[in-house]
């Protein structure tokens, strides 16, 4: 049983590096849209041009299938075809209205199937978002605000000597957090003594320990970065594959239909939480405070900084959670894709609606009064982008958006230095 626990973690650790930088395919599929940009005018035609390569060479008499059609909707054209040239062009009429058109081509070589895609955007800045306000969100979020304030933070700091580092001390986190749990995370702090500005890291979707971002705080900078579970942060791996397998395998559904229980309520707060733990310490510098992440992580930076005044600035990579009831109106909706037709039928409920209005990032992003920078890519097919615009859109604080285009659910090197640089000048000011 170890065994088998310990295989399923590092299965996992796979997958999860997979999909935040890709390895190269030994067989390339390319596919490209005819704009440099990759965005069109309502109704302008497109084309995609597909090229299969082999050591940077186009392969020919290749077995070629195409799908094409929005982002996360049925195809609304399909073909197969034998690829006698160096490329094919595949033409479509282009979008009536706002959105994103993706081509997925697969080509076949020596038995085994190689995927390649590209997304074409029709005015993207004009999506508007699906999601509902609920009349009293605000005041929603207020009174979980001032419950969370009268639970004593109860934090202790267990020094972690393996992980520090000439110039940073690395601690083990627990504080007390909403709903009678704990919240946990790694903490890095200059050993020089001074007053240093902080940043939080939170969490992308899964159960996985942390190591902490040592590497910045060796800039000057506190950070601190929690898991979400009320479990810590720094156990043996494959306890971390037990639970994933577990109970808590499938935690963004849970009690979906209650918005006082709902598994993000205890999230959302324990980001404020970790707010109050870096504002306590006597290294804060008492006024810059950001907060940084990606997918779910994206999604909880911009909440916490809707929620807490405290943060200055905050830099989200496509965020999570984002235009849930899309679906709804014939589009994509974001992850964890709670309305799509292979989960409508659960989630279609007066209950579950009612409750993703007050979770929705989309609502948080209408609150934002702090500058931001975003990142993603139009090929990302976990957290769509008609998503991600529904929630950039709404954003009225100073935005500035990174876009690395063909990207999907993940990030290059030259996107984090860029978006990190951002965050980081800023802070030091």
């Amino acid at each position: 049983m170890r065994f088998i626990y310990l295989w399923a973690f590092l299965l996992f650790v796979i997958v999860f590096r997979v999909t935040a930088q890709p390895s190269e395919q030994f067989i390339k599929v390319i596919v490209a849209p005819d704009h440099e940009n990759w965005e069109y005018k309502l109704n302008e035609p497109v084309k995609f041009t597909v090229t299969i390569l082999q050591n940077g060479n186009p392969l020919k008499n290749i077995p070629l299938r195409y799908e094409l059609g929005p982002e996360k909707m049925p195809a609304l054209k399909k073909d197969s075809l034998l690829l006698t040239s160096a490329s094919y062009t595949v033409k479509s009429e282009g979008m009536k209205q706002p959105g994103f058109l993706r081509l997925t081509a697969y080509a076949y070589v020596n038995g085994k199937a190689y995927k390649g895609l590209a997304t074409a955007g029709f005015t993207p800045e004009q999506i508007e978002p699906t999601a509902q306000l609920p009349n009293d969100f605000v005041a929603f979020w207020n009174q979980a605000k001032k419950e969370l304030a009268g639970i004593p933070l109860d934090a202790k700091m267990t020094l972690l000597p393996e992980r520090c580092t000439e110039k940073v001390n690395v601690y083990h986190v627990n504080m007390q957090n909403y709903g009678n749990s704990r919240l946990y995370g790694i903490l890095c702090i200059p050993k020089a003594t001074g007053k240093y500005p902080a940043i939080l890291r939170v969490p992308g979707a899964g159960v996985r320990p942390y190591n902490g971002d040592i590497a910045t705080a060796e800039k000057g900078f506190i950070t601190l970065e929690i898991g979400i579970h009320g479990i810590p942060v720094n156990m043996d791996p494959e306890l971390y594959a037990s639970l994933r397998l577990g109970g808590l395998g499938n935690y963004f559904n849970y009690n979906l239909d209650n918005r006082d229980r709902f598994y993000y309520k205890r999230v959302y707060l324990g980001c404020v939480r970790a707010n109050d733990f870096i504002t306590s310490l006597p290294q804060f510098d008492g006024e810059q405070l950001a907060v940084i992440g990606g997918s779910q992580g994206g999604a909880l930076a911009i909440v916490t900084a809707s929620l807490d005044a405290r943060v200055k600035f905050l830099a989200s990579y496509y965020p999570a959670l984002s235009d849930l009831t899309g679906y709804l109106k014939g589009r994509a909706g974001g992850w964890p894709h709670y309305l799509d037709s292979a989960s409508r039928e659960v989630n279609n409920t007066k209950e579950k609606l009612q409750t993703m209005g007050y979770y929705d990032v989309v609502n948080f992003a209408r609150q934002l009064k702090v500058p931001g920078i975003y990142s993603w890519g139009f090929n990302d097919e976990t957290c769509p982008p008609t998503s991600l615009y529904a929630v950039y859109n709404v954003i009225q604080s100073p935005k500035e958006l990174y876009l690395a285009l063909e990207t999907g659910h993940w990030t290059y090197k030259e996107q984090n230095e860029a978006v990190g640089e951002w965050l980081e000048e800023r802070l030091i000011k």
